[in-house]
């Protein structure tokens, strides 16, 4: 089976491109299996906190495995978070395939504000990411990067591009889905996926133009580094 990870920082379109993968007849996928473990290590509140923690397991050793079950599918899509990574023992990233999803940090963070009102940058993962990059580099890895921009610039030109890398072939029914909430989402999904599930395909929204507040510009000047030296390495379209 080819497992694929995506690593998204918060607020991207982690999930449309979940729902993109899961038009293939070919994949199946998950949506975030690490959310529960995240919150019960870390401790903290989130919207819904709760209901998630009852719906997943709280050991990433018990996730870990289920990653690895079979799922009936030749391919697997994992959607998660780096912000959940950063804190889990993290060995099964040697085992799949590792793509990484950034987008502007300025518009992370003023997304991110409107649900947190204060996120660090931790919560918006940049930095993890910038670091993991460049450990699996050093390990012989050839990780993917997507930049949710360039991807919303020409969805086709950037998954067939994605594909190849993957070794699969690239399907066009990539590029489309049922509007509404899929049965795959987790079901934090009330709280975070509303504009997503407006959506039927890969469609920039007009809150990406958000104004940052400016009790998050000192954050944003930090991750904006982070977020340059990972560019040069983007599927371009």
């Amino acid at each position: 089976m080819i497992r694929l990870n995506l690593i998204a920082g918060p607020r991207n379109i982690s999930t449309a491109l979940m729902y993109s993968f899961a038009q293939r007849t070919d994949t199946a996928v998950l949506d975030e299996p690490f959310y529960a473990c995240y919150l019960y290590i870390t401790g903290l509140n989130h919207p819904g906190k709760d209901e998630v923690l009852k719906s997943q397991s709280i050991y990433a050793e018990e996730v870990s495995t289920s990653v690895f079950a079979n799922r009936g599918k030749p391919i697997l899509f994992i959607k998660n978070m780096a912000h959940h990574l950063e804190v889990m023992e993290q060995t099964f990233l040697e085992k799949v395939t590792n793509i990484f999803l950034i987008r502007d940090p300025k518009q992370i963070l003023a997304s991110y504000a409107q649900v947190i009102e204060t996120p660090n940058l931790r919560d918006i993962g940049i930095e993890y990411q910038f670091n993991l990059f460049h450990r699996l580099k050093a390990q012989g890895q050839d990780p993917i990067i997507m930049d949710s921009s360039l991807v919303l610039e020409n969805p086709a030109s950037v998954l067939k591009q994605v594909c190849e890398r993957i070794g699969i072939s690239f399907s066009t029914d990539m590029l489309q889905w049922p509007a509404g909430p899929k049965p795959y989402d987790g079901i934090w999904a009330k709280h975070w996926y509303s504009n997503v599930h407006k959506s039927s395909g890969f469609e920039k929204q007009a809150t990406s133009n958000r104004p940052l507040p400016a009790h998050l510009h000192r954050q944003n000047e930090i991750a904006q580094y982070y977020y340059a030296e990972l560019a040069p390495f983007c599927v371009q379209p």
